[in-house]
């Protein structure tokens, strides 16, 4: 009697394991057969937002909507180099970039597969230079770069670097759809407020940054065009800057250049 008790026991937490194993399967396919918003037709309605916030409704409960935006929070991770008197690709990978950029999507067809984008971005590029030294000439009106031996040298790195806001701009080409393709033309116009010349040394007593801000002629108006290539929230990104870094014809004539990948946020 005992062991069929036993037996009856186990039989209906078996039963049991497996009816709740069946309603927490039907309650997670639920939501993701829900998740599975394919964006296709200009007439659907979708409360999901695009990229790694995909489901961020913000503050307030998301307000449907026919239209889907895209790449308004964008991150440029890039390699930052140079072209003009001193050669390109010479410099090393420490040569990196970010530009963040925080942008409005305004379709211009009813599916959004055209749009224009215009925002604020901030860029911040640093070029490490092994054996190239910036600074003022004797006059203090144009820079000068001067060549030194100590370029393989692990313990003293050398960078020129800036920061800078704009006004991006650009016209969005996209597929329909959720896994959409994608390709941005554009440019930004806008204002450096800092270029610097840094020196990174390490001895025994620690590691040292001096960085010298009395360069005399950098650019102040800055102007580039750019261009994105991906898929979704991915895309390969290029730029180059129309304007000169120095802006004396007795300084070094160099355009800023970047290439790396963007990452679409929101």
């Amino acid at each position: 009697m005992l062991s069929e008790m036993h037996g009856d026991g186990r039989k209906i937490w078996r039963n049991m394991f497996r009816t709740i194993i069946a309603v927490i399967g039907v309650l997670l396919a639920i939501p993701v057969a829900r998740a599975q918003y394919d964006g296709m037709g200009a007439d659907e309605i979708s409360r999901f937002r695009p990229g790694s916030m995909w489901f961020y409704t913000g503050l307030r409960p998301a307000v449907p909507e026919k239209v889907r935006k895209y790449d308004r929070l964008i991150f440029d991770l890039t390699y930052s180099d140079w072209m003009g008197d001193l050669e390109p690709l010479k410099n090393d990978w420490r040569s990196i970039g970010l530009n963040t950029n925080l942008m409005f999507d305004i379709p211009i067809t009813k599916g959004n597969t055209v749009s224009f984008g215009t925002g604020l971005a901030h860029s911040l590029f640093r070029i490490s230079s092994p054996g190239h030294i910036f600074s003022a000439d004797s006059t203090g009106s144009y820079t000068t770069v001067s060549h030194v031996l100590d370029q393989n040298n692990p313990d003293i790195k050398r960078y020129l670097g800036g920061q800078s806001v704009s006004i991006p701009f650009e016209f969005r080409f996209r597929s329909r759809g959720w896994k959409h393709v994608k390709l941005h033309l554009g440019g930004k116009i806008g204002y450096q407020f800092t270029q610097y010349a840094m020196v990174v040394t390490k001895n025994d007593n620690g590691r040292f940054i001096t960085k010298d801000h009395s360069l005399p002629d950098p650019s102040g108006l800055i102007y580039s065009a750019h261009v994105r290539f991906g898929i979704r929230n991915w895309s390969l990104y290029a730029s180059y800057n129309l304007n000169k870094l120095f802006t004396e014809s007795s300084s070094p004539q160099l355009n800023l250049i970047q290439a790396g990948l963007s990452i679409s946020l929101f």
